[in-house]
């Protein structure tokens, strides 16, 4: 009898399919689930992650959305930018929504980095989107905002940097990591994502994401105007156990509400909280989901 999770066996079991499509010059990958004419739902990763992130999270959404999760360029199977814009970023993200047939008003969800990129997703196309879900990132107050892009200028860090080769595939899978690190997710799990954020070159093996990506990506001050401003709904999802240090104002963003913000705190969940409770994860976001589509329709 396997011992692996019953939702490790049923996501992998569920059909995806891949396509890509072009951004301003460059191959972006995305994976979608279920059927063309449901409500839209597309999934942003966080920083030196992937699609695969979202693979034992949207199986479960599949049957009453059409969900698509991508990977920003210098991410995964999308290709390298020279330089990495929060707009351009945001033009990927809406470039799916159209190429994976989304529909009307998709929603939008971002975990950590990704949580940056939803920000900017709204800030430029809010108007045309149904909401905009946060899964363990927030907002700071302006006085404590903290600019986590520019470290060509901030850090002296020398551009077009290298990546590690490993000899073989295994040792390289070997040094797969979560950062921040957290306890409990399953071997199987893990094993999954390093297989996918890993590619061939000719002296072994090394990760497929960009060390360059913060090079000269400006993530901005201004985060806190572009929330406040957004045109559409939001919500928050927070890792009760999460130590990650772009999740710490979750309290800020609901005084900053008025206290109307939907915030979400699941039990037991560290920063990548979607591999500790993945049901959880799952039925909170279906549920939320489908209210929003609710609305949205009757609006």
């Amino acid at each position: 009898m396997s011992d692996l999770p019953f939702w490790y066996t049923r996501s992998m079991e569920c059909p995806s399919d891949s396509a890509c499509v072009t951004v301003d010059g460059i191959e972006i990958a995305y994976e979608t689930w279920g059927k063309v004419g449901n409500p839209g739902v597309v999934l942003i990763h966080g920083s030196n992650a992937h699609l695969e992130w979202w693979r034992f999270t949207a199986p479960f959404l599949a049957d009453r959305f059409r969900l698509a999760a991508i990977d920003l360029s210098g991410n995964g199977n999308s290709g390298w930018r020279e330089r990495y814009t929060g707009k351009g970023f945001a033009d990927e993200v809406w470039a799916v929504c159209e190429a994976a047939q989304l529909g009307e008003r998709p929603i939008v969800v971002g975990h950590s980095f990704g949580g940056f990129v939803a920000l900017e997703t709204g800030h430029y196309y809010g108007a045309n989107l149904g909401g905009v879900l946060f899964m363990d990132f927030t907002v700071a107050p302006p006085e404590e905002s903290m600019e986590w892009g520019l470290r060509v200028e901030r850090e002296g860090v020398e551009p077009g940097r290298k990546l590690r080769i490993y000899d073989d595939f295994e040792t390289a899978l070997g040094r797969f990591r979560f950062i921040p690190e957290q306890p409990g997710v399953h071997p199987e799990v893990l094993t999954h994502l390093g297989t996918y954020g890993l590619k061939q070159v000719p002296d072994g093996w090394t990760w497929k994401f960009d060390p360059g990506l913060f090079d000269y990506l400006e993530m901005g001050k201004d985060q806190h105007d572009k929330l406040m401003a957004l045109p559409c709904k939001t919500a928050l999802m927070l890792g009760e156990q999460s130590e990650d240090e772009g999740a710490l104002y979750g309290d800020h963003m609901l005084q900053a509400s008025g206290g109307t913000l939907p915030v979400m705190t699941v039990p037991g969940t560290y920063h990548h909280l979607m591999f500790d409770q993945p049901i959880a994860v799952a039925s909170s976001m279906k549920l939320l989901l489908l209210e929003w589509q609710r609305q949205n329709s009757a609006s």
